[in-house]
């Protein structure tokens, strides 16, 4: 007989686990509050009423290639093909100049020597600092036992970094890569960032961008493709307990269960089930959409140093970027016509085509709950996807899945549910991809 499963939550944590059960022969079926997928990694037409809308991410998302578990979960979908992969990264300074870090010839982890040794936004006392941090983080990885306990700022004053090394290099490496400020960061995610996408491969930095619109990663014809999967839209799980689920107003049963649904409302639909949430805070994203009547940029993308928005991303041939600030806090009691305004001062100071074009459109995005802080203390705190119930296990970002609350993190955790249910049901299978490095 084919054992059934119930997955709360279509994020990338829901949909992985999905997939993964899927394609193992387990009937699935997927319940998701909302009417489209991917949780906070998606897209949604700018103008609902209108057929013909623009669709924009909510934030844009990326990936690198070390990030092996969650371009598994694109192949499985069969969109792999849909990700546009950059070995190049852009740090553009106020005023226009531009610096390159691409790989060289040299095998890893020597493969950025000559690129970094040509950046021009850091001086050479900047760059021995930030090369006796690198051959640290080489020689402390998996050995030193506090990483966890201190913060990623507390690690490189130690190893005497410039300020303008932190500022130009450190934060805006991990402040993105983790979402999360480098005095409230753990060390020990700032490691596996440098580490993992930085160090152990010549190709595992290279950054993926999504070349359509998040929400047709994950369209209904690429469900076809991974076995018996249902998925119910506009269906939450409102209530969770070890006998079923309450779905839609109705009560439904499976053999297995995953709950991946947002952890502040694992509370109010399993309260019973007493997982523990106190420890949980976030960190925001802000991003800020921006059309003008000309082109402003040719680069695809950027990191814009020494201001508020970090990241530039050039959506269509230059008249639409869209620009990120991570760990946004500073950003949440601003309005929206500040967010815009600062935004256009900004981008005109690395890209002068922008002071003189015509602004079209503007549209602003604050994900409040974009991440959970990954703070110091916090990781051993984090759940582990069994729970006090056999037969339900725990999937999210916010889980011990290994990675920080990055999509890797998500499918990872998806991942590691659905091994889990595969071994309660006896029919044991490995989905987890061991990590780069």
């Amino acid at each position: 007989m084919t054992p059934s499963v119930i997955i709360a939550g279509g994020g990338l944590a829901g949909l992985s686990a999905a997939a993964a059960l899927g394609s193992a022969g387990f009937k699935v079926d997927l319940f998701e509050a909302r009417p489209f997928l991917g949780g906070r990694a998606t897209s949604f037409p700018l103008s609902p009423s209108d057929p013909d809308s623009e669709c924009i991410d909510n934030c844009q998302h990326v990936l690198l290639r070390c990030c092996v578990n969650l371009l598994d979960f694109y192949r499985r979908l069969g969109v792999a093909d849909r990700i546009r992969f950059y070995s190049d990264f852009h740090f553009v300074e106020p005023g226009g100049r531009v610096s390159v870090l691409t790989r060289g010839a040299l095998p890893a982890p020597l493969h950025f020597a000559g690129s970094f040794a040509r950046l021009k936004f850091l001086d050479a006392r900047d760059k021995l600092a930030i090369l006796r941090a690198l051959a640290a983080i080489r020689k402390e990885s998996g050995r030193r036992t506090d990483l966890d306990g201190i913060s990623m700022l507390d690690w490189l004053l130690e190893k005497e970094q410039t300020p303008r090394a932190v500022g130009r290099f450190w934060s805006q490496v991990l402040v993105s890569a983790v979402n999360e400020e480098l005095n409230r960061m753990a060390a020990s995610h700032g490691f596996q960032v440098i580490h993992t996408g930085f160090l152990s491969s010549r190709t595992a930095y290279e950054m993926g961008v999504p070349a359509v619109p998040l929400a047709r990663l994950y369209e209904p014809d690429a469900w076809t493709r991974v076995g018996d999967v249902s998925i119910h839209l506009r269906c939450p799980v409102e209530c969770i307990r070890p006998e079923g689920v309450e779905a839609g107003g109705q009560q439904r049963q499976a053999d297995y269960y995953i709950c991946a649904i947002p952890p502040d409302r694992l509370a109010t639909a399993a309260p019973a089930l007493g997982v523990d949430t106190s420890w949980l805070s976030y960190s925001p994203i802000t991003s800020i959409h921006l059309w003008f009547d000309r082109p402003v940029t040719g680069l695809p993308h950027a990191t814009l140093l020494d201001r508020t928005i970090q990241w530039m991303f050039n959506k269509s041939e230059g008249r639409y970027v869209q620009l990120v600030v991570s760990a946004s806090r500073s950003l949440v009691d601003l309005g929206r016509n500040q967010l815009i305004e600062m935004a256009r001062r900004e981008l005109a100071e690395f890209f002068p085509e922008a002071r003189y074009a015509g602004l079209r459109q503007a549209h602003v995005i604050k994900e409040l709950h974009a991440t959970y802080s990954a703070a110091p203390g916090a990781g051993s705190l984090r759940p582990d996807t069994a729970t006090a119930w056999p037969k339900l296990f725990l999937a999210g970002d916010w889980t011990r899945s290994g990675w920080p609350a990055t999509m890797e993190g998500a499918v990872r955790s998806g991942y590691r549910a659905a091994e889990a249910v595969t071994r309660a049901a006896g029919r044991p299978q490995r989905f987890l991809l061991p990590g780069v490095g």
